[in-house]
């Protein structure tokens, strides 16, 4: 039974980020009395309560949950920034210390943002349901292995004083996102965006932002006594798999760069990764070196990986609410500051 959080107090841990303002945005649209607690504020709203804080000291992060309803848990280090200690401090310490805090402060929901590569070993994934895939026994980078960490902490605290669920969207893109289409477009302006990896035809999902704000609501209006939604994990995709270097080529082309057209061969590269990889460690102790090319990059570009979201429909009524073109098209207005300057110019002349 879905219990409506208009009215309701909600806590976003990570309200700051990418992720995290739009489900703010969302849960006001909702009613909700929302408050957002990270490491800085990086918005204003009359409307939202802000606390500063660090997440993995209790001390800080209590003052936020007084009389909160649910927590929506969507703080996350950037997965390409290589930081091994942060990543284990806030996705997997960070993320035991909000469980204690809240069921010291009473409150009994908490939504996680997990993410799909917790079951991802860079071998292909086709139409991949929740029970018939284990979390991957060989992550291909560290930020995985604490994802993995984090989502079982999280589903192993469900009981029935404390309903958690976790949401594992996958490929999110959206307005205000500060990795895909920025890094898409700082390829392309080094004249990198020209290869493809692999044949071109592998297959993934790509998400909405606004599919994934409403996939954390409706799990946190179903967070209730005898929910199938409590101590599950859930795949929120847009339920339409494109082949992966359409979706970039539509990406790039919408910002007026030319789509990419050279083929490299993706056992080749992904070895080249591998022994990139293992440079990176040998070297570790002497200088801190983050290779441009990591088999998780490798991997993503040149398997397929999508997900089935039937889970999802069945025990919380899931249905995407923007279509793909709908999304890209949103994504698209939103970053013409990022637009080739060369075609804004042709565009000025015509």
């Amino acid at each position: 039974m879905a219990a409506s959080l208009k009215g309701k107090k909600c806590l976003i841990i990570g309200g700051c980020g990418f992720l995290g303002r739009h489900l703010c945005e969302g849960l006001l649209e909702k009613g909700c009395s929302v408050q957002v607690f990270d490491v800085r504020t990086t918005f204003e709203d009359s409307r939202v309560k802000f606390f500063v804080g660090d997440l993995c000291k209790k001390e800080e992060l209590k003052p936020a949950l007084d009389g909160v309803y649910c927590v929506f848990h969507c703080a996350s280090p950037a997965p390409l920034s290589n930081n091994k200690t942060l990543f284990y401090k806030v996705n997997y310490q960070g993320t035991k210390t909000i469980i204690e805090a809240c069921k010291e402060a009473g409150v009994k929901r908490l939504v996680l943002t997990s993410s799909a590569s917790v079951v991802y070993e860079g071998k292909d994934i086709r139409n991949g349901r929740e029970e018939q895939l284990t979390y991957a026994r060989k992550p291909l980078d560290y930020y995985t292995e604490t994802k993995i960490l984090q989502e079982k902490a999280v589903l192993e605290a469900n009981s029935e004083d404390f309903h958690t669920v976790a949401i594992r969207p996958h490929g999110i893109f959206g307005p205000r996102d500060l990795q895909l289409v920025p890094i898409a477009v700082d390829l392309a302006r080094k004249g990198r965006s020209k290869f493809i990896v692999g044949d071109g035809k592998n297959v993934v999902d790509f998400t909405y932002v606004g599919n994934v704000v409403h996939g954390h609501i409706l799990a946190a209006e179903h967070l209730n006594p005898g929910s199938p939604v409590c101590g599950k994990a859930y795949h929120i995709t847009n339920d339409e798999p494109i082949f992966f270097w359409a979706f970039m080529s539509r990406l790039l082309t919408g910002l007026g760069y030319p789509a990419p057209y050279r083929h490299v061969w993706y056992t080749a590269l992904y070895g080249i990764a591998v022994i990139l990889q293992l440079v990176a460690w040998l070297v570790s102790p002497f200088v801190i070196w983050t290779p441009a090319l990591s088999p998780m990059k490798v991997a993503l570009a040149g398997t397929d990986h999508f997900y089935n979201c039937e889970r999802a429909k069945k025990d919380m009524g899931y249905k995407p609410v923007y279509t793909l073109d709908q999304g890209l098209k949103l994504t698209l207005e939103s970053f013409q500051h990022l637009r080739n300057p060369q075609t804004k110019e042709e565009g000025k002349q015509q």
